[in-house]
């Protein structure tokens, strides 16, 4: 059995190559939720058992570090591993991640072993 997976970026085109990525990674993935934003992941997080969450950083209205810290501090989401994704890679903006309890961080571009790599550190096998 798979994990269910939400990916959040405000590029269809970008949450498209994630997937893929992971699939291509050997990852097992039962569902793939997308949101196009923070706010949308937040209601699909609220309506639906979430195993990990692929957020970008860089979006509109709620950044991927906004929404971190929402997930975090909220005591029914808190658990829920972030990957935090982007095109900075500065270690500022990684610590800053670290330190609002993000699971991981990948930095575009990326190649699928790297998704593989982390996704399999940090769940323990690949589903």
């Amino acid at each position: 059995m798979g994990y269910k997976l939400l990916i959040v970026d405000d590029s269809l085109s970008m949450r498209l190559i994630i997937k893929k990525m992971v699939e291509m990674s050997g990852f097992e993935v039962e569902q793939c939720l997308q949101a196009g934003s923070g706010q949308e992941a937040l209601k699909i997080l609220t309506e639906n058992k979430v195993d990990l969450v692929l957020s970008d950083i860089n979006m509109p209205e709620m950044s991927g570090i906004e929404l971190l810290a929402k997930i975090k501090g909220d005591p029914s989401l808190s658990a829920i591993p972030v990957i935090m994704i982007s095109t900075e890679g500065s270690e500022e903006r990684q610590k800053e991640a670290r330190d609002l309890g993000a699971a991981g961080y990948l930095r575009k571009p990326f190649q699928p072993e790297e998704v593989g790599t982390v996704l399999q550190k940090l769940m323990g096998g690949l589903g």
